[in-house]
């Protein structure tokens, strides 16, 4: 069985779901799905993103459409979960509550994982100066790290 840390800002849709667990074809894939959600520090580098991407309305008027991130993050984790094993894999997490690469790198070594996959929406300032979650994980987890990008649904 192939072990895969799954890296997320948001939910999981059913094309999200698709995709990653059909990377591997038939062989069969077990999650453990990290949340990280985007929290305030991240709202200067969201703005400069949606205006990069023609999101205007977005920039001007960035906001926490859900309220507590804490709550938040719980749901979209457990949705994720059940979207995951409803599509027929095994799948298991937790929402990151310090420093997410270290906590990566824990979970990593604790599963004996195979691959991380940072799945994330374009962040285009952050990637451009290599700051991304996947960039930087890539030099502290000590496996294959994979970027794909989360449909926008």
């Amino acid at each position: 069985m192939f072990k895969t840390v799954l890296l997320i800002e948001k939910a999981l849709s059913d094309a999200d779901v698709e995709l990653v667990t059909t990377l591997h074809g038939e062989e069969e894939v077990a999650f453990v799905v990290l949340m990280q959600p985007r929290g305030k520090q991240d709202e200067l580098l969201r703005s400069l993103d949606d205006v990069a991407l023609g999101h205007l309305d977005r920039a001007v008027h960035e906001r926490d459409d859900h309220g507590d991130q804490a709550t938040v993050a719980s749901e979209s984790l457990q949705h994720s979960l059940r979207h995951l094993r409803q599509g027929g894999a095994q799948a298991d997490g937790e929402v990151v509550s310090g420093s997410p690469l270290d906590h990566l790198k824990e979970v990593v070594e604790r599963t004996g994982a195979d691959e991380v996959l940072v799945l994330t929406s374009p962040h285009f300032v952050e990637e451009f100066f290599h700051r991304d979650w996947a960039s930087r994980a890539r030099h502290k987890v000590g496996v294959p790290v994979l970027k794909l990008f989360a449909s926008e649904s």
